[in-house]
């Protein structure tokens, strides 16, 4: 098993900082408020907002880049039903054209998901948002993500959370994502290679478990990590059309939930599908 790849750089946990261009951050955090409730979840998710989170603007950026990301956030997930504040602030702060490839650059903020290496994905805005926002992320949560890919979502999920734990199978983009993370000032995330579909139980339990690839089922391995009053969001179904389906742990048992239809890559591993 490869050692857990960890940035050393500074960064305000459980908030986002401003990013000057990729490779190189201010570390300027900002507050945040705990979770808000969620109101709906069928078809669409529209959580009910808390107070607002302020987000210092991004320093020296390009004005392309911050102008696209707020049109990102304002037509392709705000318009979608997605209100959590946290989370559209969050949107706002990660530059995603840091985790695209030079190839597709022009395509960063499209409203669509992007190849990168190993075959894999870096998801459509709005399924990030989304999912972030059915996590229902608070600021002292421990998070596991499965499929770190480029390490985007890994980095949405750190501007929430106190600690993210994020395992990839792919030992090379485990290594770029690990590597990205840190040039952006990200160090509350954990990157570590293994099986995706087992979880990982040396940091568990779990506050939240976020998977970005699509099972054929729900994992035992990954709800037996969740703590008490844990959530788990996983894309489930067959290949080609899955639902984000909501895992909670209440009363010593579950409650299960589908929500928006999607696609995403296939999870790989001895709870998931099989290698082909």
């Amino acid at each position: 098993m490869a050692a857990p790849q960890r940035s050393q750089t500074t960064a305000s946990p459980a908030g986002a900082g401003s990013v000057d261009r990729c490779g190189d951050a201010a570390t300027t955090g900002f507050g945040v408020d705990p979770g808000s409730g969620m109101r709906r979840i069928i078809a669409e998710l529209n959580l009910c907002p808390g107070p607002p989170t302020i987000v210092p603007p991004p320093h020296n950026e390009p004005m392309d880049h911050a102008a696209a990301r707020e049109q990102m956030v304002e037509q392709q997930i705000a318009a979608r039903g997605v209100s959590d504040l946290r989370v559209l602030a969050a949107m706002r702060a990660v530059p995603r054209h840091c985790f695209v490839p030079a190839a597709h650059q022009s395509e960063a903020y499209a409203d669509r998901p992007l190849p990168i290496a190993e075959g894999q994905t870096i998801s459509q805005p709005y399924i990030v948002a989304a999912m972030t926002a059915a996590l229902q992320v608070n600021p002292a949560d421990r998070v596991l993500e499965v499929g770190t890919g480029s390490g985007y979502q890994a980095a949405v999920l750190a501007q929430l959370s106190a600690q993210v734990v994020s395992v990839e199978r792919h030992a090379a983009l485990a290594t770029e994502a690990a590597r990205r993370l840190r040039d952006l000032g990200i160090d509350h995330v954990t990157v570590v290679v293994g099986d995706g579909s087992e979880g990982w139980p040396a940091g568990a339990p779990y506050d939240r478990i976020l998977v970005t690839a699509g099972a054929p089922e729900i994992p035992d391995t990954l709800v037996d990590q969740l703590a008490a009053g844990g959530r788990l969001v996983i894309p489930v179904g067959p290949a080609g059309l899955q639902h984000l389906t909501i895992v909670e742990r209440v009363d010593g048992g579950t409650r299960v939930r589908e929500a928006d239809a999607c696609v995403f890559v296939p999870l790989i591993g001895r709870h998931g599908w099989a290698d082909r």
